[in-house]
């Protein structure tokens, strides 16, 4: 069964292929450029550095990554394309920008300026009562 996310959905699985494979190569890249053993401080403060670099990258490649897959998740389940925070629909132009977008862009405006919580941030802070 087609639904009107069809488009969205490829796009997702295509994001999702290509941030699995940028991770592989980081790890590869990194793998590759490692030194057993470093030669002197400046080796070792390279490879430390690189390494930050790396696991920043990761980081968000994986934070990415879990944002496409639950966009996917929600295309599945017939949630796809409703803000999490307002429940209206969330703009085409939005979506074809940030096809894993959670959030109108209004609710994420107001998000990203800490003038409201997202519902996420709220059970997140009431689990640490």
């Amino acid at each position: 069964m087609k639904t009107k996310y069809e488009s969205y959905r490829k796009i997702l699985e295509k994001k999702a292929d290509e941030v699995r494979h940028s991770m592989s190569a980081q790890k590869a890249a990194q793998v590759l450029s490692r030194q057993e053993h470093a030669h002197d401080e400046g080796d070792l403060s390279q490879q430390s550095h690189e390494e930050w670099i790396f696991l920043n990258r990761n980081t968000l490649d994986v934070k990415l990554l879990r944002e496409v897959q639950d966009a996917l998740q929600r295309i599945a389940h017939g949630a796809y394309g409703v803000c999490f925070e307002c429940d209206e629909p969330i703009s085409v132009k939005r979506l074809d920008a940030v096809p894993w977008a959670k959030f109108c862009v209004s609710c994420q405006e107001r998000i990203a300026s800490g003038e409201v919580l997202s519902h996420q941030e709220e059970e997140l802070q009431e689990a640490d009562r």
